[in-house]
């Protein structure tokens, strides 16, 4: 019996689930087509870009690379999520709490969390979990609990092929491509809505995002992200081709060297849902699922996010609020001011310890590396023996994920809800802790750096 690693398992899930999707939401096809040719145009326009994509394993992957997001209900979904992408290789990373923003949920980003397991399939869910206590109304809150209690978003083979994982550490190729088919039912669109009307309308003047939650059968995936090289020319694309993005960009301004996260969409689709009535059923509409695009940068070091948050929150405090359609060009100018004051070089970003980098070995000919020189990066880089490339960022912005749901969401959906950040209550929820991505990412740098160090003081004895 042949049994697939969890990559394989991973890079079908996400093969199948970007076809379902294109079939669900036509125009994240038409994204797919205008990513492909904006890369292969900054590529072919950028051969230094090129090399650096190479250099880290990033080249072969881009044209795979997609993110999703979900949102559950209940703990025992989450519990069970976990296990789910614990069969992909996909483990919870980062805590992101979005109720500050107004948006009554906290998550985690399930993703593979070695170098080379990304590379091989860089899949990735933003999954968020309901927090129903911040639902005011005791009686709404009641029948929201009561509705998500009676429903099943696995099926029955797909927690039999999990636990199957469990127990052997490995699933066959022909339980790999059941379990792929099985999961993907989870994610899947239903127009049929287990609710009334009535329910699904109360549920909406709270927040629409508890009425995505609690009316529907399962967690459909309310977006799939290819990741693009150039995400001004997207932009500007989705314009020209009538798929109106949002007003802004959310993350940094364009850089020569980008740094975390940057991103855009086009606005949530209204969709058609029967309701459940006494009678039959009740047409109504719904919009949750859309389209987003990313532009992934270098990781943030601790004192690269403080500066980042700092420009960011000076830009916000300066434009008065957050960005609109009616400030956006306002919002872009001063963005871009604030953030002259970050660093744009690889360099610069490497010796103010701003980011991240893989280190690797340029071994020479008339090498003379001294075993007593082996520590001093600078002087090895000086020398032109270890080459510097940045760890592209791997996650997701509290603040932008947010501003994402905001902004297709609609107007009027944020909500002021008094609460603090809970994290030891998602673990508990999560049935493990989640990692942070600020050691994952030194773990990186400082492994590469050890082996190209061993490999430099080895070809010198």
């Amino acid at each position: 019996m042949t049994l697939i690693s969890s990559n394989e398992i991973r890079s079908k899930f996400s093969a199948l689930m970007s076809e379902m999707y294109k079939n669900e939401v036509p125009l994240y096809g038409d994204l797919l087509d205008l990513v492909k040719t904006v890369n292969q145009q900054t590529l072919a326009q950028d051969v230094q870009l090129q090399a650096q994509l190479n250099m880290t394993g990033e080249l072969d992957r881009l044209s795979l690379e997609r993110h999703g997001a979900i949102r559950l209900g209940t703990a025992e979904e989450l519990f069970n999520m976990r296990r789910v992408f614990a069969v992909m290789g996909m483990e919870p990373v980062g805590y992101y709490d979005l109720v500050p923003a107004g948006v009554p949920v906290h998550s985690t980003a399930f993703r593979a969390v070695r170098a080379d397991d990304l590379n091989q399939s860089p899949f990735r869910v933003f999954t968020s979990l309901l927090r129903l206590e911040l639902i005011a109304d005791e009686k709404l809150r009641q029948l929201a609990e009561q509705t998500l209690s009676q429903r099943q978003i696995f099926t029955e083979q797909a927690l039999a092929l999990t636990e199957k994982f469990e127990q052997q550490g490995a699933l066959s190729a022909h339980d790999a491509d059941c379990f792929v088919r099985e999961v993907l039912e989870t994610f899947r669109w239903h127009t049929q809505a287990p609710v009334t009307k009535e329910l699904y309308d109360s549920l909406h003047e709270q927040h629409r995002l508890i009425a995505d939650v609690v009316a529907f059968k399962g967690p459909h995936i309310n977006h799939l992200t290819p990741r693009t090289l150039d995400i001004d020319l997207i932009q500007l694309g989705m314009i020209n081709q009538g798929m109106a993005p949002k007003a802004v960009i959310e993350g940094p301004p364009r850089r020569k060297c980008p740094i975390l996260l940057r991103q855009t969409s086009f606005k949530a689709l209204e969709e058609q849902v029967a309701f459940q009535t006494a009678q039959g059923q009740e047409l109504g509409t719904h919009t949750a699922r859309f389209g987003e695009i990313e532009q992934r940068g270098v990781a943030l070091t601790p004192k690269g996010r403080k500066l980042y948050d700092e420009l960011l929150n000076k830009t916000r405090h300066q434009l008065g609020g957050a960005p609109t359609e009616n400030n956006a060009q306002q919002y872009m100018a001063l963005l871009a001011q604030n953030f002259m004051a970050f660093p744009d070089s690889y360099a610069e970003l490497r010796q103010q310890k701003l980011a991240y980098f893989h280190y690797f070995a340029e071994v020479k000919a008339d090498c003379s590396l001294q075993m007593s020189d082996s520590t001093d990066v600078e002087a090895l880089i000086e020398q032109g023996l270890l080459h510097f490339e940045p760890i592209v960022y791997e996650d997701f912005l509290p603040v932008s994920a947010a501003g994402i749901f905001q902004s297709n969401l609609g107007e009027g959906s944020q909500t002021d809800y008094v609460s603090v950040s809970n994290l030891a209550v998602f673990e508990q929820c999560l049935g493990r802790k989640v990692i942070d991505e600020i050691h994952l990412y030194e773990g990186i740098q400082q492994d590469s750096l050890k082996r190209a160090i061993t490999k430099l003081t080895q070809s010198t004895t």
